[in-house]
């Protein structure tokens, strides 16, 4: 007989359901028998990478024979001087997922309770079900989060709260003086997390300094990516920036090599093209309108965004959209998984990508 290793696994493994990723175009192509199918489902930047980061990878493929620079030196330097902050406050990861991870690993054991809203990213869920954590989401507000019920949920098993500012998949977004007076209400041995991937999207007005807030709030974490505007979602490189303490203790459990030498030369190069980021912002601005227009003319329910997608609610079943906006080559997200069952969120593509999804939906809701 042989063995059932299910029961031999940790009982939040036991019940975990593997993260579904949006369907590639390849896949989608090769089982409907379709060509130039579009992915918007993924919040990847529509430009690609810029031509200095494409020279740079194919620099540093000559060296691929090697291990990585297993601290990124160069790749910290380059953040700290671009965010005011120090190398060592700077833990890098394979996407900010594997900083996810690494953080609730360091802080939460399997008698904490760990805190998110509703509609949040699925990763904060599934991290706490793994470790065994208790999880508790707080209901939203206006498909947002509610810091004053958040505030109010806190115990004494409270040991990590994720915020995500964007928010995904939902769009929402927090203020600086929102977030603030949160901070001010949380004791000082709940570590908050502020997941801030669609940062650069937001405007210089509405941006919080979070970085700055580090030396007030030492139980403060603040994750990026390079995955969403620098356009590097597959070299996947993430980081945190914190407390020294706490990027010390991120290090132990850190993987050696956790970011591959091709990721950490793109994204050192990303970080100094300002020309390339503001063209993938203006593009996605310029999306987000065209857009919001479509289903303002269409009488469709979305809500506002501050990312690089838009969630809108297609007033029947999401899953049946999704699958017949598939046989019309557009990929979307649905996402039934997070609360939303008749809502699907598109990525901000390019015009023709836009339209193409435009042209599409028009066409499933009037069958």
């Amino acid at each position: 007989m042989s063995c059932d290793f299910n029961a031999l696994a940790n009982a939040g493994i036991r019940g975990l359901h593997p993260y579904q990723a949006g369907k590639p175009v390849s896949e989608v192509e090769r089982e409907l028998g379709i060509t130039e199918a579009v992915k918007l489902a993924s919040n990847e930047n529509p430009l690609g990478i810029s031509d200095k980061v494409k020279a740079a990878i194919a620099e540093e493929a000559l060296e691929i024979a090697r291990y990585p620079d297993s601290n990124g030196f160069y790749l910290k330097e380059a953040l700290a001087d671009k965010l005011n902050a120090k190398p060592a406050q700077i833990t890098l990861g394979n996407g900010s997922n594997d900083v996810l991870e690494l953080i609730a690993r360091t802080f939460v054991s399997a008698e904490d309770e760990v805190m998110f809203a509703e509609h949040a990213f699925v990763v904060y869920p599934l991290v706490t079900q793994a470790i065994g954590a208790t999880p508790v989401a707080v209901p939203a507000k206006n498909y947002g989060h509610d810091l004053d019920a958040m505030a109010a949920a806190i115990t004494d098993k409270t040991r990590m709260i994720f915020i995500a500012n964007p928010n995904n998949p939902t769009g929402t977004f927090l203020s600086a003086d929102a977030i603030y007076g949160f901070l001010n209400k949380v004791p000082e041995q709940v570590v908050v997390v502020l997941d801030e991937a669609y940062y650069e999207y937001v405007s210089d007005e509405e941006r919080a300094d979070s970085i700055a807030w580090l030396s007030e709030f030492p139980n403060l974490i603040v994750t990026r990516t390079f995955s969403k505007a620098y356009g590097l979602a597959g070299l996947r490189v993430g980081y945190s920036v914190s407390s020294e303490q706490m990027a010390g203790l991120f290090n132990r459990v850190r993987q050696p090599f956790n970011v591959n030498s091709l990721a950490l030369k793109a994204a050192e190069v990303a970080l100094a093209d300002d020309d390339f980021l503001a063209r993938s912002v203006s593009l996605n601005s310029e999306g987000m309108q065209q857009l919001a227009s479509f289903f303002e003319r269409s009488g469709l329910s979305f809500i506002p965004s501050w990312g690089n997608f838009i969630t809108f609610d297609t007033e029947r079943n999401g899953a049946e959209v999704y699958e017949l906006l598939l046989k019309e080559g557009v990929i979307v997200r649905p996402i039934g998984g997070y609360g939303l069952p008749s809502h699907l969120r598109v990525s901000i593509g390019t015009q023709s990508e836009n339209q193409k999804f435009i042209e599409a939906l028009t066409k499933v809701l009037s069958l």
